[in-house]
């Protein structure tokens, strides 16, 4: 469940290395006429006639435009996951609808978001879909929880809103920190959660531990899920960074659509990790 959206973005800045409105790198942007020497005669004749750089060219990533894309985005995966959630709730409860959709959500989401990842530019279209298919697996997987917990997804709403707001204040008031050496922690962290994710998650499908996978419901099902919890919030610590990055190294506007995505991600992630400690809990 990590996120390579910020993990790639992060390596860009690190090396200078992102798509600027003129092209190539800020690196070799930077390195004057090192570039200029490598290219010829016809090659600088090309450069010299391209047309300048226009508005949307020269714009930079923003808080704004990060803020303003992710909103977008979260309200659209809203509007799916509660259209989605109204149409399940009319099913059956002996209906394979929900279980199909869930896996729908989950395994088209998953595709979806590497190939966002890797992909060397960045598809708005793919990042809006991706957005459809976390809301359509947030709308199944509440709506099958709240039927057997009532009250449990506005408690796990909640909660997800309310770590969002503290992980923001803690970061912005300095309680919470985030340096190179807490990266690597937590991507070795995350590396070892996910491989345990991945065999968890077939063996929940085969039944084991009520279906809540190992540890079940007891104190060990807990404390893994409270260590889920943990690190989804972290990341959030870890994405307000990256935004932060990506403005002070002036990224291209483009860049906007990536970073939202990428909370997006952790959102869903967090809000899911929280669903399944409530629902240990109340077991």
């Amino acid at each position: 469940m990590a996120n390579p959206v910020f993990d790639r973005l992060n390596k860009q800045i690190s090396k200078g290395d992102y798509a600027g409105f003129g092209g190539g790198s800020a690196t070799s942007r930077q390195s004057g006429g090192g570039v200029q020497d490598s290219l010829n005669s016809q090659q600088l004749q090309d450069l010299y006639n391209q047309p300048s750089a226009g508005a949307v060219q020269m714009r930079r990533v923003t808080l704004d435009d990060v803020v303003m894309k992710t909103l977008g985005l979260f309200s659209t995966m809203v509007l799916v996951a509660a259209a989605t959630w109204f149409y399940v709730s009319g099913l059956p409860s002996t209906s394979p609808a929900p279980m199909a959709l869930m896996l729908a959500g989950m395994l088209g989401g998953l595709g979806i978001g590497l190939v966002i990842a890797f992909k060397k530019t960045i598809s708005v279209p793919l990042i809006v879909l991706y957005a459809v298919l976390e809301g359509v697996l947030v709308g199944a997987i509440s709506q099958v929880f709240e039927r057997q917990m009532p009250g449990i997804v506005s408690t796990a709403v909640i909660a997800t809103l309310c770590t969002f707001a503290g992980m923001l204040l803690g970061y912005k008031t300095g309680l919470i920190k985030v340096t190179d050496k807490s990266r690597r922690i937590f991507g070795m962290a995350i590396m070892g959660y996910l491989l345990f994710g991945l065999v968890n998650l077939v063996a929940a499908f085969m039944g084991v531990g009520s279906g809540f996978g190992f540890g079940g419901t007891g104190p060990l099902g807990i404390a893994i899920s409270v260590l889920g919890v943990g690190l989804a919030s972290y990341s959030l610590a870890i994405d307000f960074d990256s935004v932060d990055r990506a403005v002070n190294a002036q990224l291209p506007e483009k860049y906007s659509w990536l970073l939202a995505h990428g909370f997006i991600v952790t959102l869903v992630w967090l809000y899911l990790e929280i669903l399944r400690l409530l629902a240990r809990l109340r077991q």
